[in-house]
């Protein structure tokens, strides 16, 4: 937290010294036992340090510090009612609550009286946190040792008790013990399904948000905030379930939202919405471990799914239908595949499938800035050029709404790869509404080629891949019957450091069209430093006008799935060696058209190549620097090319079966695009 936790016990001050004055009055606990214990005059001069060996309630009149380790044996239960603040000294590992097995905590807060725990300050490792030890099953088995407190935990009663936790706010927890041992926010260590689990909040732990040591207890609307380890941990075969969890990550060098360990006992969880705005990994999952989740929404992550130890995939069941792609680790020499690492190919994962709002009794302060782009779009979102806006990760409009950026936005794509893109489902709407003097730009910092993923349009016009067709990137769904659908309106966008690599086959572009209709509006496009393809069409009807491209690592402007829309003036240039093509078509020929196309290179390679029987029509093509004008890189026919008005008049390049020089066609005068000063924007 950002802010001092002392303000929630302010209110306590003065009734605390009130009571302590009158601690022997009949508001005041009663002494249970005949013997006056040290722990027990600690309680009523509100301290909790110690063993509590007889049955104690709280008086939520006071505020109560805890100063050391303080146990809940065998027998015994603790009572904390609604209301009840409880400030622990910021000392480390000296510090926690423990309910021992057999022992019993009742925490009674309410939504309009939560109990707190919290050090003073709430720093993320002040304090111990709260364990619970049951006598469920483990596979560590009876009476096994907690690597905590030496605890011992576990047993035979799959439906034990320890209590119940309702209401409580948690705060500064995850004191380290050693290099590989650090106490929870909330520690479950065999608990049972008798123990009731209800309504808590973890902020600012150094370690776990919530941890489960085998056991069979469920738990319901978990608000974990900040916890610098994972969020939800499982280990021991904990066949549990989590329902309504919302996990917040806004600091960097967490582990994970999710880690499963060991044994599989298949927990359940339903409804778990996570957001990062720093990246990193939301779910990972150990050796053998899995659990089934549903109601997932993930949004600003890097990494989706880590199977850590290649553990098979099937272990993790997404009821939703998420398709795990493996993701690419680049070491800038060659792509080699992880298969334990994963993104989702789903577009549905950022809607939030829990509300925040929710969770209003929770004391934090948190928020997400509203210049960072993450998440779904739904309804009617306008951008505020005057605001430097962020993406931080997928920004994913919605069917039914739209996204409208005005003149002059400017966008910084966090370099996030694969997980930074904005995208328009079928039935969405984008409307980039840059001007020649004021255009928009999305960009990395250094928009440098890879670094984020681009803007994907999916719509509903035909493509030979089908109605309803899945997208190799993103699993979008695209294509239909409506070749005049509209998608919105693209104008005056330099877009920078896209082509973001899913796997050794898949990439972000600059820009991809799937199935996008002619009534679509796409003018003055600019794509600079993309690690594949400037433009991609896949299928549809779009036309495009005035396409700058320069320097795309794949293909300037690539087409597939029988795409039958026009470009109308296009600058391609290459100045960085090992490029693909200026153009490729591939797949089914709808001859799309291109007119005045100017491609230039000054480091050799291939302008245009056509795939199988994949071709078009081309008028004012202006070409150079390039060592083979013409690819037919199957071997399709060259009148699937039409120059100028005629089958492509070209001759085969001695030593080469597919690629061609051309006799004509190719020194039409070249593109004119010293008034396109749109395209020299920047961030």
């Amino acid at each position: 937290m950002k802010k001092s936790f002392l303000h929630l016990f302010k209110a306590f001050s003065v009734a605390a010294i009130a009571i302590a004055a009158t601690s022997c009055d009949s508001d005041a606990p009663a002494p249970i036992g005949s013997e006056d214990t040290e722990v027990m005059k600690n309680l009523e001069a509100g301290i909790l340090k110690g063993e509590l060996k007889e049955s104690y309630t709280l008086n939520a009149s006071v505020q109560y510090n805890l100063t050391g380790q303080f146990t809940i044996h065998d027998g015994v239960s603790l009572t904390i009612p609604a209301g009840t603040k409880i400030l622990a000294d910021a000392n480390g590992t000296d510090v926690y609550i423990a309910t021992l097995k057999g022992g019993q905590i009742n925490i009674n807060g309410t939504a309009g009286n939560p109990v707190v725990m919290s050090s003073a300050e709430g720093n993320p490792g002040d304090w111990g946190g709260l364990t619970l030890c049951g006598k469920a099953t483990t596979t560590a088995g009876i009476d096994a040792e907690a690597e905590v407190g030496g605890f011992i935990y576990g047993g035979t009663d799959d439906e034990d008790s320890s209590g119940i936790i309702r209401y409580l706010q948690i705060v500064g927890t995850g004191a380290q013990i050693n290099p590989e041992s650090q106490y929870n926010g909330v520690s479950f260590y065999a608990v049972g399904s008798g123990t009731l689990v209800d309504n808590v909040a973890v902020i600012n732990g150094s370690d776990d948000g919530v941890e489960f040591f085998g056991g069979t207890v469920s738990v319901s609307n978990l608000y974990l905030e900040n916890n610098d380890d994972d969020a939800i941990d499982w280990t021991e075969g904990w066949n549990g379930s989590v329902d309504n969890a919302y996990i917040s990550h806004t600091v960097a060098g967490f582990s994970t939202a999710f880690e499963g360990d060991k044994a599989n006992g298949n927990p359940k969880f339903n409804n778990i919405t996570a957001i990062s705005t720093v990246g990193g990994t939301a779910l990972q999952f150990k050796k053998e471990s899995g659990g089934t989740i549903s109601g997932l929404s993930l949004s600003g992550y890097d990494i989706d799914l880590d199977m850590k130890d290649g553990g098979t995939l099937s272990n993790v069941v997404f009821v939703d239908g998420y398709t795990p792609v493996a993701m690419v680790e680049d070491d800038n020499t060659t792509p080699d595949v992880d298969e334990s690492i994963y993104s989702f190919a789903l577009n549905t994962t950022v809607v939030p499938t829990v509300d925040i709002a929710d969770f209003d009794w929770v004391d934090t302060d948190i928020s997400f800035d509203s210049a960072v782009l993450q998440g779904a779009v739904t309804g009617d979102v306008t951008l505020d050029a005057s605001v430097s806006y962020t993406l931080n990760s997928s920004y994913i409009v919605q069917s039914g709404a739209s996204l409208t950026i005005p003149a002059g936005t400017k966008i910084t794509a966090r370099a996030g790869g694969t997980g930074v893109y904005i995208a328009v489902l079928q039935g969405g709407q984008i409307f980039i509404e840059g001007t020649e003097t004021n255009p928009v730009v999305i960009s990395s910092i250094n928009a440098e080629a890879g670094d984020w993923g681009g803007l994907t349009i999916c719509g509903n016009a035909t493509t030979s891949a089908g109605v309803d067709a899945t997208a190799e990137i993103g699993g979008f769904i695209y294509g239909g019957t409506n070749d005049a659908d509209n998608s919105g309106t693209v104008k005056n966008l330099v877009i920078k450091g896209t082509g973001a690599q899913i796997n050794s086959e898949s990439q972000y572009n600059g820009v991809s069209f799937y199935a996008v209709g002619s009534g679509t509006t796409i003018e003055n496009i600019a794509v600079i430093n993309g690690d594949d393809d400037g433009v991609e069409f896949f299928g549809g009807t779009v036309s495009v006008t005035n396409l700058y491209l320069e320097n795309c690592s794949d293909d300037a402007i690539d087409w597939t799935e029988g795409w039958n829309g026009t470009v109308d003036n296009a600058y391609i240039s290459h100045t960085v060696a090992n490029f693909s093509t200026a153009f490729e078509g591939d797949k089914a020929n709808g001859n799309p058209k291109f007119n005045n196309i100017t491609a230039i290179s000054t480091v050799g390679g291939t302008a245009l190549q056509f795939k199988k029987e994949s071709g078009g029509t081309i008028t004012g093509l202006h070409l150079s620097g390039y060592d083979a004008d013409l690819d037919m890189k199957d071997g399709g026919a060259l009148s699937n090319v039409q120059i100028a008005g005629s089958d492509a008049d070209a001759t085969l390049i001695s030593g080469e079966t597919t690629k061609y020089t051309l006799n004509s066609g190719k020194d039409a005068t070249a593109l004119d695009i010293s008034t396109w000063t749109w395209k020299n924007a920047s961030l």
